[in-house]
């Protein structure tokens, strides 16, 4: 049985992002607009807004759309603003942050992910987005941006990642150990950085960033 889509996506506005204190109205068109169920399985159309993360192959999910929201809200970019995205996924926040910023680039370890993505933010007319192949903990980007948004969970946060800000750059990322992680807005400033710290989360490590295993005798 079939959903009405556009109902859904408002009843996600409206019930699960909006109650989570994400407020700002670019934000909230964006949502608002945005069809999320482009970027979703087709057999996964009608949990397109569910208040759930949603599978998208090799083990990764899309966020909750909460989590999006959040994100979103808490990075604010610019018109005149580059954004990068670590970790594109089925490629839909990539799409939230080219409505809202100059330009986005967005990565993703596994290529076929990478390729569907651009697909999808091709078939939309979305033009000021790109999406690439990469590891980020093996990678240079050569350049900086002005927003990063990291979509999976470190146990430290990277040095790497911080030094592709530019001044006064700002970074969304989840850090720490389960149960306890937390997401923070990371800025850049002359003096290294200033991390704020957002709200209690959880989410699965970016590979290769997840926490040492304790030697035990």
């Amino acid at each position: 049985m079939s959903i009405d889509l556009a109902h859904a996506r408002e009843n996600m506005v409206e019930q699960q992002v909006r109650p989570w204190d994400v407020l700002d109205v670019r934000v909230l068109g964006t949502l608002s607009t945005l069809p999320r169920e482009a970027f979703v399985d087709a057999k996964l159309r009608n949990l397109a807004y569910a208040d759930t993360a949603l599978p998208i192959g090799h083990g990764e999910t899309m966020l909750k759309p909460v989590l999006e929201g959040r994100a979103l809200q808490a990075l604010l970019p610019q018109a005149t603003e580059s954004v990068l995205v670590v970790g594109a996924g089925s490629g839909y926040l990539t799409a939230c942050f080219a409505r809202l910023a100059r330009e986005v680039l967005a990565i993703d370890r596994h290529a076929d992910l990478a390729n569907a993505a651009h697909e999808r933010l091709r078939a939309l007319g979305i033009t000021n987005a790109e999406v690439r192949t990469a590891d980020a903990l093996d990678w240079n980007p050569g350049r900086a941006f002005d927003v990063i948004c990291v979509t999976g969970a470190v146990d430290t946060l990277p040095a790497r990642f911080i030094e592709w800000l530019n001044p006064n750059g700002r970074m969304f990322i989840v850090r720490g150990q389960s149960p306890a992680m937390e997401a923070v807005l990371v800025q850049r400033t002359v003096n290294g950085s200033r991390i704020e710290s957002l709200f209690e989360t959880e989410l699965p490590y970016l590979v290769g960033a997840s926490p040492v295993p304790a030697f035990t005798l």
